[in-house]
């Protein structure tokens, strides 16, 4: 029997439960900035399938800031405040 893939094992990790990057990256045993650049090609091949990748943005926890301009970005601080105290995107992928 085959291995899963770790894409595939983000997605079935995703299926299960919200997750952060941090969270599937010991889960899986990666570095998280691999995670970060396999969540980005799930979210491609899943606008195919019946199912999306939904992502909560970070969010500033100073002033509340969550517009960022990518949500599927580890940013090192908030725009407005400059706050490095960032929350980590949520991520869960549900069916369309």
């Amino acid at each position: 029997m085959e291995e899963a893939t770790t894409r595939q094992r983000i997605v079935d990790a995703l299926r299960e439960a919200p997750a952060t990057p941090r969270e599937l990256s010991k889960r899986l045993g990666v570095p998280t900035n691999v995670v970060y650049d396999h969540v980005r090609h799930v979210a491609k091949s899943l606008d195919t399938a019946d199912e999306q990748l939904l992502v909560a943005p970070p969010t500033c926890k100073d002033c509340g800031f969550s517009g960022f301009d990518d949500p599927l970005a580890a940013p090192s601080r908030c725009p407005e405040c400059k706050c490095e105290r960032l929350t980590e995107p949520e991520l869960v992928i549900e069916s369309a």
